[in-house]
């Protein structure tokens, strides 16, 4: 049995569409264990190009099955968007895809309450995708959710009836206008009439693929530095971000996890607000129009910095990465020199990522080291040693630093642009 799960070492975009559709191949199961669709994943093969957010990338396999656990959190509208997208291109989920019913769905009152809590916080906004995450999960620790198990019986109305007395108390009291008790339900009887071929309980087919040796391979939204816990607290996402995640967000026991691939992108990125110390702000220079990119999910700029080892240090430690998967080290060619945050100072003293807070990350000093570049186009590259000497050297520091062997590097988008080593 080997359990694989991917992660994203940063703050997330780092490509791990791409790493877990080439590892796919040879998984029998793919799964989402945790966020919802605030997560974009990118995905180019010979199907085309998909934004997936709430499907596992790994579906395009055809001899993978498709899982969504428990610890998602579904827009059933967006779900459903996805897998008729999907089957047009010819990759049928039907009978490859499963839903847990221990989901949690997002409701109308929880984007509109995302926007609204915005709109209201102002200059201290947290910058959310304002698709009804944080709400939800608000909702799903506080006892007022509602899961796929709640429309097998009439407790779907009962529990609806509650919520919208007290969401509509407080969406008219921010300025926004109350929802209508039969439109909500009658839409979302709707959703569940179409996803119920697709709902089934996960827990015993995880628990015998586990017994009889298949092969799990598990895709985290979002990044290390966006956990509730360890990221950049306020400026992070709802859900926990970690492997650990994948125990309660699916079923398998933390024990079973045998190797952590840290997608690391090389350099740096962030959508919304939060701190990103090696960040590029001067918006004309070079790098920043050479590194610039759009977020799958919103459309907005990702703002963009220098590589920073400490936080892929940090994630190292933090997630147990075995291994890494670099990726978008394409973007880097044509640049003469690159600089490379090896660490944080305060006060001119040494400090790490977890001895600072969001907002003491914001203002810590990074010490770079320069290193040269190189100019020559590494997208046809099939080896390591088909690179340019300082792209060469470039992963090895990466390596040295992290203490874990960088296994895959993608010179590329599409999924046969990424060199195996």
């Amino acid at each position: 049995m080997t359990v694989i799960a991917v992660i994203g070492s940063q703050w997330g975009d780092e490509g791990k569409g791409k790493v877990v559709d080439f590892l796919a191949e040879r998984a029998d199961y793919v799964a989402r264990f945790n966020g919802g669709n605030n997560a974009g994943h990118t995905v180019i093969n010979e199907f085309g190009t998909f934004k997936i957010h709430l499907v596992p990338s790994g579906i395009f396999a055809q001899n993978t099955t498709g899982l969504i656990g428990g610890g998602v959190v579904i827009d059933p509208a967006v779900l459903l968007e996805e897998i008729e997208m999907l089957n047009k291109a010819g990759v049928n989920v039907d009978g490859r895809l499963w839903v847990s019913p221990r989901s949690h769905i997002i409701m109308p009152y929880h984007k509109i309450l995302d926007g609204l809590y915005e709109e209201a916080k102002g200059a201290g906004a947290t910058g959310t995708t304002r698709r009804g995450i944080g709400p939800v999960f608000a909702d799903k620790v506080s006892y007022n959710g509602i899961r796929w198990t709640d429309f097998a019986s009439d407790m779907f109305e009962q529990r609806l009836q509650v919520q919208l007395v007290l969401k509509n108390k407080i969406i008219v009291a921010l300025g926004g206008e109350a929802l209508k008790f039969e439109t909500v339900r009658d839409e979302y009887r709707g959703y569940y009439a179409k996803l119920n071929p697709y709902i089934k309980e996960l827990f015993s087919l995880v628990q015998d693929g586990i017994k009889t040796d298949k092969t799990f391979l598990l895709e985290q939204a979002m990044g290390t530095f966006l956990d509730t816990d360890w990221g950049t607290y306020p400026f992070v996402t709802a859900s926990t971000t970690i492997p650990s995640a994948a125990s309660a967000g699916l079923g398998i026991p933390p024990k079973y996890i045998n190797n952590v691939v840290g997608v690391t992108k090389a350099y740096t990125t962030r959508v919304g607000a939060g701190p990103l110390p090696t960040e590029i702000l001067d918006t004309k220079s070079a790098e920043y129009e050479q590194f610039g990119e759009v977020a799958a999910t919103t459309g907005r700029i990702r703002r963009v910095g220098w590589l920073d080892l400490e936080i892929i240090k940090t994630a190292v430690l933090l997630s147990g990465m075995t291994e890494i998967c670099l990726t978008k080290l394409d973007v880097l060619s044509g640049l003469k020199e690159l600089q490379v945050c090896i660490g944080y100072k305060v006060d001119g003293k040494s400090v790490g990522y977890t001895e600072v807070d969001a907002y003491g990350l914001d203002k810590v000093e990074c010490v770079y080291q320069t290193v040269p570049g190189w100019n020559e186009d590494i997208s046809k590259a099939k080896s390591f040693e088909e690179l340019p000497a300082n792209a060469q050297k470039y992963v090895k520091m990466i390596e040295d630093a992290a203490g874990v062997p960088v296994k895959w590097i993608g010179v590329g988008p599409a999924r046969d642009e990424t060199i195996r080593r």
